[in-house]
């Protein structure tokens, strides 16, 4: 028996033993640290299943798959568990490491003393300094935290959900230290060349959201087998919600520079890896 990738989405995994087993490649599924294991029973079909895999990264949601998870659901002899008694703790805190649930944490206390009549301390404290000299000083911390600040329910529960998904996904597949290098940039850049731009009142997730993105997106493009996945759809409904942020038709100003230097930084750091990391 040969594993042949560990992918953190059961569902996903499941479609490609189902098409395996319309192909007459018998594979199961097993339980893995950072998700599903899929074994491959006869080795002597190694090749065959590994190619069949590339296709398979490269377009998870293609017909093909579905219409095999369909034909297979009377007759698939691997279980797997999709719900059940404690879903939500299963859905959220397994999916997010350690870095995943620390920003989380931090940006939700951090959110709800602001709402308590600490917003000015906060804004004092954790915004980017005004002026470039004194972060190389005493104050150099500032031009990561403004990432902890967020200003409405909508703001923290968008960037939110969208950095659990996203920080999650690669936390699990490539490690915490691959998450905690792709957010510091994150943050030290998009937020240097935001409070060149408009100065230092911002703050927000959404910057180093947009370096998972383009992380994710360039990594499923550049190395399938790492197990990071978009669908064009998220990609596109993203993308476009970068440029209505430069259009000023949503309302209150947006750190559109630190989302567009964000989106740079995680393609960037892809395309890096792509070229430094031997192991996938």
């Amino acid at each position: 028996m040969k594993q042949l990738i560990v992918l953190a989405n059961p569902r996903a995994a499941q479609a490609y033993v189902d098409y395996m087993a319309v192909l007459h490649i018998e594979c199961q599924l097993a339980p893995a640290e950072r998700g599903v294991a899929i074994m491959l029973n006869d080795e002597s079909q190694l090749e065959r299943a590994e190619i069949e895999l590339e296709q398979f990264l490269a377009n998870p949601n293609a017909e093909k798959y579905h219409a095999a998870s369909w034909t297979m659901a009377d007759s698939r002899k691997a279980s797997f568990s999709y719900g059940g008694s404690g879903v939500i703790k299963n859905s959220f805190l397994a999916h997010a490491g350690p870095v995943t649930l620390l920003v989380l944490l931090i940006s939700a206390v951090i959110y709800t003393l602001m709402s308590f009549g600490f917003n000015r301390y906060f804004i004092e404290h954790l915004t980017i300094t005004p002026q470039l000299s004194m972060l190389v000083s005493t104050q150099f911390w500032r031009v990561i935290t403004p990432i902890f600040l967020h200003f409405s329910i909508v703001h923290i529960v968008f960037n939110g959900l969208w950095w659990w998904q996203l920080g999650g996904e690669i936390e699990r597949q490539l490690g915490s230290s691959k998450l905690l290098l792709i957010t510091i940039v994150a943050a030290v850049i998009p937020n240097v060349a935001q409070l060149l731009a408009s100065g230092p009142y911002f703050g927000g997730l959404s910057g180093v959201v947009y370096a998972l993105l383009g992380y994710c997106w360039f990594t499923g493009w550049l190395r399938p087998k790492a197990g990071l996945q978009l669908s064009p759809s998220i990609v596109g409904f993203m993308l476009v919600w970068l440029v209505i942020g430069f259009m000023d038709v949503i309302g209150p100003s947006t750190a559109n520079l630190a989302h567009l230097f964000g989106l740079f930084v995680g393609c960037a750091q892809a395309v890096f890896d792509k070229f430094t990391d031997k192991d996938i």
